[in-house]
């Protein structure tokens, strides 16, 4: 009984070793181009851009707010700070935490708004 089982883990693991080497060599070695219709730049322009522009202005706005502004990187400091003083240091660590993970996508957020200026600029004309 030892034996059959045996063999069965030794199969196992001769099986993800061998897939797991597979798996490495499948990595797309250039950018993909992605050509869209004129409809779909059409729809992009029209509807998903404003949308993600709005979406974007919203996001800046609420973590650059001050310590009113729920959600913000100062109102989740100054909550850190409520904790901390009423003696919750772990609660106030994943408080501030949070602020700065929140305050680092205010650069991918930028980027994000300046694709989409950049899309706009080249593809739906003078805006």
């Amino acid at each position: 009984m030892r034996v059959k089982q045996w063999a069965v883990v030794a199969a196992i693991v001769s099986g993800v070793s061998l897939v797991g080497g597979g798996v490495a060599a499948a990595q797309p070695s250039a950018p993909v181009t992605i050509t869209l219709s004129p409809e779909q730049v059409q729809k992009l322009c029209e509807k998903r851009l404003p949308k993600a522009e709005k979406r974007i202005a919203k996001l800046l706005e609420r973590i650059n707010g001050d310590a009113q502004v729920k959600g913000s990187v100062a109102w989740l400091k100054a909550r850190a700070e409520k904790e901390r003083a009423a003696g919750r240091e772990t609660t106030a660590q994943l408080l501030e935490e949070r602020a700065e993970r929140r305050a680092g996508r205010v650069d991918e957020l930028n980027k994000a708004k300046d694709r989409v200026a950049e899309f706009q600029s080249k593809h739906c004309g003078a805006k």
